[in-house]
């Protein structure tokens, strides 16, 4: 059975704010991750147009070894660890597919993500047929709830509960910021409405391998938005003209840091 979950990400955010701050926060995040060989590549990133739809397609290969569940690496011979992801962000809408050359048709991971000026309130943004809605379930991620960091990804400077945005005067982040999110007029909100469906075709361990890709799934989420909302000031007077130059550089700085820096970043959790 294809597993699906809709995450939600609320954010004291603007969603033409949030374009910016998601691709500057890529680009940084991309950075911490790549070391030792491992990390992201960046094959393509080019504008495109089809259908009547435009927007920015990019294609990188994840170098994933220490990445994955040691029960997976035990299976899969070298080389089979990388992911190739596809995006095509025609923002507010966003689709991104990886897919793995080794297993082929038999992996899949497809997020499709709409960015709304909302509380997360709209049911099925998606338009799913309603009997596959029925069966998604619905993950609501707090960006300020300490609860839902693991304590091997906390980092005291990237905690919303604790930043407070000279630039903005927004954070930092209570108990009941949604709810007062709400009712405040001076600050934007928005969320990201993340549809992330997963397709594992392994005998013996197929659920087990698609759980975990959900749980990695919320654990990114998560860890990447607490970052790009603490990072508010490094990135809310950028343009996309600077976001362009820079994702520019980012491609070869990755390069240079997989080569010469240690492994680093997000590894497994098995359990």
């Amino acid at each position: 059975m294809v597993l699906i979950k809709e995450y939600r990400v609320i954010l004291p955010i603007a969603v033409d704010e949030y374009q910016v701050g998601q691709l500057y926060s890529v680009a940084e995040a991309s950075k911490n991750e790549t070391g030792g060989g491992e990390g992201v590549e960046v094959l393509v990133n080019e504008p495109y147009e089809k259908d009547g739809e435009k927007g920015q397609y990019t294609h990188k290969i994840y170098h994933l070894q220490s990445k994955v569940p040691a029960f997976v690496r035990m299976l899969a011979p070298q080389g089979a660890l990388n992911m190739h992801e596809k995006a095509w962000n025609a923002y507010p809408y966003c689709k991104t597919i990886i897919t793995n050359e080794y297993m082929k048709d038999d992996f899949l991971i497809k997020i499709e993500t709409w960015h709304k000026t909302d509380l997360g309130t709209q049911d099925n943004v998606h338009k799913l047929d309603p009997e596959v809605w029925k069966n998604a379930a619905v993950v609501y991620v707090d960006i300020a709830d300490r609860n839902q960091v693991l304590s091997r990804d906390y980092k005291p400077d990237e905690d919303p509960a604790k930043f407070k945005s000279i630039k903005t005067g927004r954070g930092p982040l209570g108990p009941n910021w949604k709810k007062e999110l709400a009712n405040q007029t001076d600050c934007p909100y928005m969320c990201a409405y993340k549809l992330v469906t997963v397709i594992f075709k392994w005998w013996g361990i197929q659920n087990k391998v698609e759980n975990f890709i959900h749980k990695q799934e919320k654990r990114l989420f998560t860890n990447f938005h607490r970052q790009l909302f603490c990072w508010l000031d490094k990135w809310i007077e950028l343009t996309m003209d600077d976001i362009r130059r820079m994702e520019d550089e980012t491609k070869m700085q990755l390069d240079e840091m997989r080569v010469k820096d240690p492994v680093k970043g997000m590894s497994a959790v098995d359990d």
